[in-house]
């Protein structure tokens, strides 16, 4: 007793120009005719160079990613948790010198820091804590070095003297390693995306 051979269902034939319904003769044909598949051919290759340029790029950026170094790593998670600090701080006073941010700084961003109380150098430890980093105005953060007396005025009323206290008191060493680095950037991108949402 013979088996009946499963036909494969019609479908319509990709070339949009035609777009009939055929009867595939084998497995992935796609159109119904070599005239059509010859219509086909350059978006085809077209959508197969896009799709290979992303693999490419994918790959260049994994490539990358190996090739940083644990400084370049900080730097990056630096940026993520400073830009998160003056959107947190968007309508906030410099927190040493109480100017205001205008439309113009909002829409700029270029009068505006993240600045550490304890600075990266002095305790690196407190690095990446938000406690730690407020949004400084250029002129108080570069010019003044921090403006460091006023920061703190400011800053005990912003916190509190107890949460102060701590920032000024000793902190264990810590050796972020680049895993824990890139964790601390994935964090904050994530938390600037949250505000970015909630602000719109």
């Amino acid at each position: 007793m013979s088996l009946a051979v499963k036909q494969p269902r019609p479908k319509m034939c990709k070339n949009p120009a035609c777009g009939i319904s055929f009867q595939p003769q084998r497995l992935g044909q796609a159109v119904c005719s070599p005239a059509c598949a010859l219509a086909i051919k350059d978006v085809n290759q077209q959508k197969a160079r896009k799709s290979l340029a992303q693999v490419e790029r994918k790959e260049i950026k994994v490539r990358k990613e190996k090739l940083k170094s644990r400084a370049e790593h900080l730097r990056e998670a630096q940026a993520a948790v400073n830009e998160f600090i003056r959107l947190r701080d968007a309508h906030l006073p410099c927190i040493s010198c109480d100017s205001i941010p205008s439309d113009d700084d909002l829409f700029t961003g270029s009068r505006w820091d993240a600045g550490h109380y304890r600075s990266v150098g002095s305790c690196p430890e407190l690095r990446f804590e938000p406690l730690n980093i407020h949004r400084q105005c250029v002129k108080c953060n570069r010019n003044l070095s921090g403006n460091a007396v006023e920061y703190r005025i400011r800053l005990v009323l912003r916190i509190g003297v107890e949460r102060v206290a701590w920032l000024e008191g000793p902190h264990p060493a810590r050796k972020y390693t680049v895993e824990e680095i890139k964790a601390i950037k994935a964090d904050y991108r994530a938390k600037t995306r949250e505000l970015k949402r909630a602000a719109a």
